[in-house]
């Protein structure tokens, strides 16, 4: 009858903080701050186009009677 051989008990040691290179995050926080400033403009950049397309939808180009052009903003006619 030939039995199974046992293995080998290791040891199980907690790894030091020492031993890593770069632990976790913390060697990510140049690229997580890179991504949260990146963005955060794309989002204010958004905010910007958007802001601004609102001031263009109240304006058109009107013409005087002398051939004049200028912008003009909408009015209504219960105005």
């Amino acid at each position: 009858m030939s039995s199974a051989p046992e293995p080998p008990t290791f040891k199980k040691e907690l790894p030091k903080e020492k031993d890593f290179q770069n632990p976790g995050l913390r060697g990510n926080k140049p690229v997580m701050a890179f991504g949260l400033v990146s963005l955060s403009l794309c989002v204010a950049y958004i905010g910007y186009l958007h802001a601004t397309q609102e001031n263009k939808k109240d304006l058109y180009e009107a013409v005087d009677s002398e051939g004049h052009s200028y912008m003009r903003r909408k009015t209504s006619k219960w105005d």
